[in-house]
């Protein structure tokens, strides 16, 4: 029952950020009619779509090593500059992430189960679960979370729009 509601909540997300991109112009309208949110790790994905996926999951992979290097320099150039980040904090803006990630380090993470939805022929929603270890603020901590994040291309340049991380029970 659990992993529906996340699901659902993962699609009604989606779903959501999809209509705030349309500013971004009508990408959305230029997606394959049988791409759009449709998990690429179904029984038969797109080509588009795999490619797609595999960009995006490279992007989050990007952002996730630069929290091991300490390269908040590249951290921040893969957020967006109106980026909304929720936790169990509540939302927070670019600004407000990379200011509180500069004592921030992972040692190590893993990504498993990662789930994709086409939002656009330009962008897309991942949502995985992530084991890190690391250290904030001094003190080493390990965690188990569940991630969603919503991936775009503005400019010729994939960025990070939206990201929520829901702890696990």
């Amino acid at each position: 029952m659990k992993q529906i509601s996340t699901s659902i909540i993962v699609v009604a997300v989606a779903i959501l950020i999809g209509l705030l991109l349309g500013r971004a112009g009508d990408a959305a309208a230029q997606a394959p009619k049988n791409a759009s949110f449709t998990a690429a790790n179904s029984a038969d994905p797109s080509p588009v779509q795999g490619v797609l996926q595999e960009k995006i999951v490279s992007h989050e992979r990007k952002e996730l090593d630069s929290l091991k290097t300490g390269n908040m320099p590249l951290f921040a150039s893969l957020l967006a500059d109106d980026a909304v980040f929720v936790d169990a904090h509540g939302a927070a803006g670019k600004a407000e992430v990379v200011k509180n990630t500069t004592q921030f380090r992972l040692s190590e993470y893993t990504m498993e189960n990662v789930k994709f939805v086409v939002i656009s022929t330009s962008s897309g929603l991942i949502s995985y679960e992530i084991t890190e270890k690391g250290t904030s603020h001094g003190r080493e901590f390990s965690a188990h979370v569940f991630v969603s994040a919503l991936w775009a291309e503005r400019a010729g340049k994939w960025i990070c729009l939206f990201s929520q991380e829901t702890p696990t029970k």
